[in-house]
């Protein structure tokens, strides 16, 4: 049968509608004069005007012709194709009481009204019977997809209007939050409470469900998308008209905010000129250069001049990005750019890097710095972090390197944490190459000055808070926040590059440089903010309305409720207002000897809690974590 249909041409369909509307046309007649009170029986009457009927045949499936309501698709035939329906009735009634009144038989004029009514009354009728046989047609040969139409406003009536006309997709219901529509029929379809769509789906066999709610917020719109996914559903939402026309995009995206907008303080921003001469004309070696901080410090170094800039990473994906970044910067410029892939703890070829690029200064941002990942696996961690930095900072000393620069956290200072923990026990080892190193003569540890600088959080780092709450805004929320009292230190990776790159610059040898960070800032306001700077709201219990609601889910293996800068309280200031100088206790060379040997059997082995007894011994103020603490 599909085949059939499928083989008519437009104009053969087109007469077929035609004959059918004029054969339509007698049977209405003798209708109309079955409902009257005639003195004659219907079928004399009608064969009196046998004579006639040509003539009315003619004329009216002429009109009918001029006017193309048979080329009217079933599909289409809507307000416009009934109303010219009407006219060739019409014409069809007055043309039969002229020929009636002229030739005879004489009849009644309120018979001919009826007569036009029924005619309307039955093409339109056979067009909407026929339009079903051919979808029913369809449907055989090509199953339709049954949907479910979640909103039953004016977009999800009009939706289901125009899909019971689509011969692929069968809406079977609605559902909406809006009691007063729940229990009632739109467009033939039932209207379901959310609460009962399980059972709807169940008992409906639907596996895709249509959001037609453009209106809803996007958080909003997230949520609903994600529960309905859980019952195993397809959603599609449907595009608001606004969108359609492009006036909005059809896939909205969180609108960039400056990091510095959520700083408490305003951003420090230098110029380099004062740090530039100590990079300039050198070899600079930058390891993690394809981090947050790294391809920062990477972008920040190219303005300083350096005659080669070594980019060390162990990412593949990092490496490729910053280098192509870079390549694209330096047309022209005369600055060689060297990227190497590898390992910070693999001695060769640390060696290997320092020979052949006669490395001049040294940039260690390379580390395991995720918290709980370092806490779930702190061999990996210790490994990277502590033996890294040693093996970068030793073949430094030994190949005669200007400058080492460690790039340290504010997580070190009496960490409950492995990762604090390992940038700690890297501080350690910078400051006893530090005491050991003579820049001005000859020493065990050579001539290199070994400084580090310690910051705390940087905002839109990889990992860091801000990206994560963006993430989580755009999946419909919530933003989950640790504790209502947590507090951490805040600089852009901007300003924070810019001050190590200074602090570098001006050490003398065994510094621990640290950023003056302004106030703490409270995580949970940070995320209202984050929450505002998005467009949306805060859904709490005063705004239950709200998009976006935040929830708290308690510290994470390791985390503390506020973050330390230094071990003692004694600071001494430098030439730059934001560069602080920490006088802090050292470990002796054999002490550190001490630790390092025993760290390095304890990852040999595999034993993690031997390591953790050795960072205990080891690493002042450290104290262990709960590990029993959820660490989502």
């Amino acid at each position: 049968m599909l085949k059939l249909l499928e083989a008519l041409t437009r104009q053969q369909k087109a007469m077929i509608v035609l004959v059918l509307d004029l054969g339509l046309l007698p049977a209405a007649l003798f209708f109309a004069l079955m409902l009257q009170n005639m003195p004659s029986s219907s079928l004399i009457i009608v064969g009196k005007m046998l004579p006639l009927m040509p003539y009315i045949l003619l004329g009216t499936g002429g009109l009918s012709y001029w006017l193309g309501i048979p080329r009217v698709q079933l599909i289409a035939y809507e307000r416009h194709a009934v109303g010219l329906t009407a006219l060739v009735a019409l014409f069809a009634a007055l043309s039969a009481a002229t020929l009636s009144a002229i030739f005879g038989p004489e009849l009644p004029a309120g018979l001919f009204v009826v007569f036009g009514l029924i005619y309307l009354l039955t093409m339109v009728a056979a067009r909407a019977f026929l339009l079903q046989v051919v979808l029913a047609v369809y449907r055989r040969a090509r199953p339709r997809a049954r949907v479910l139409i979640y909103g039953a406003g004016n977009t999800g009536t009009q939706l289901a209007q125009a899909l019971k006309a689509h011969d692929g997709i069968d809406p079977v219901a609605f559902v909406d939050d809006n009691k007063s529509l729940q229990g009632l029929m739109l467009m033939g379809l039932p209207v379901y409470a959310p609460s009962r769509i399980s059972e709807v789906v169940e008992v409906r066999r639907i596996k895709r469900v249509l959001l037609a709610m453009p209106s809803l917020s996007s958080p909003k719109q997230a949520r609903i998308i994600h529960r309905l996914q859980n019952f195993g559903l397809e959603v599609q939402a449907l595009p608001s008209f606004a969108q359609l026309i492009g006036e909005e995009a059809l896939v909205e995206k969180l609108t960039p905010v400056a990091p510095q907008s959520f700083l408490s303080r305003d951003a420090c921003d230098m110029p380099l000129q004062a740090s530039a001469g100590s990079y300039a004309g050198r070899v600079v070696l930058v390891s993690g250069a394809g981090g947050s901080i790294g391809s920062e410090l990477s972008r920040q170094l190219l303005a300083c001049r350096p005659t080669k800039l070594v980019l060390y990473e162990l990412s593949e994906l990092a490496l490729y990005t910053i280098h192509q970044e870079l390549s694209q910067q330096l047309e022209g410029a005369g600055i060689e750019l060297v990227p190497v892939l590898g390992s910070v703890t693999d001695p060769r070829q640390v060696r290997r890097v320092l020979e052949r690029h006669k490395v001049q200064v040294v940039l260690h941002a390379a580390a395991y710095k995720h918290v709980p990942l370092v806490e779930t696996n702190p061999l990996p961690g210790l490994a990277n972090n502590v033996f890294g930095t040693q093996t970068l900072a030793s073949a430094a000393a030994e190949f005669g390197v200007e400058r080492f620069i460690l790039v340290s956290s504010d997580k070190a200072v009496r960490p409950t944490n492995v990762m604090g923990a390992s940038k700690r026990m890297a501080e350690l080892i910078v400051q006893d190459l530090a005491s050991r190193c003579d820049p001005s003569g000859d020493s065990s540890a050579g001539r290199t000055v070994f400084t580090m600088v310690r910051f705390g959080n940087v905002l839109g780092s990889s990992g860091s808070v801000i990206p994560l709450f963006q993430e989580q805004i755009s999946r419909g929320g919530p933003v989950t926040v640790t504790d209502p009292q947590v507090k951490r230190y805040f600089m852009t990776i901007r300003e924070a590059v810019q001050l190590v790159l200074q602090a570098g610059a001006e050490a003398k040898g065994g510094e621990v440089f640290v950023l003056d960070m302004g106030e703490p800032v409270s995580i949970l306001q940070l995320a209202r903010q984050v929450i505002e700077a998005a467009g949306y709201s805060l859904r709490d219990a005063d705004h239950p309305e709200g998009d976006i609601a935040i929830e708290i889910i308690g510290l994470r293996p390791g985390e503390k409720m506020q973050e330390e800068l230094t071990l003692s309280s004694e600071l001494i200031r430098t030439a730059h207002p934001k560069i602080l100088c920490a006088r802090e206790a050292v470990l002796s060379e054999i002490e550190v000897a001490a630790f390092m040997r025993a760290l390095r059997q304890a990852v040999a082995v595999g034993d993690e809690e031997g390591a953790r007894q050795i960072i205990l011994r080891w690493v002042e103020g450290y104290v262990q974590a709960d590990r029993d603490r959820k660490t989502s």
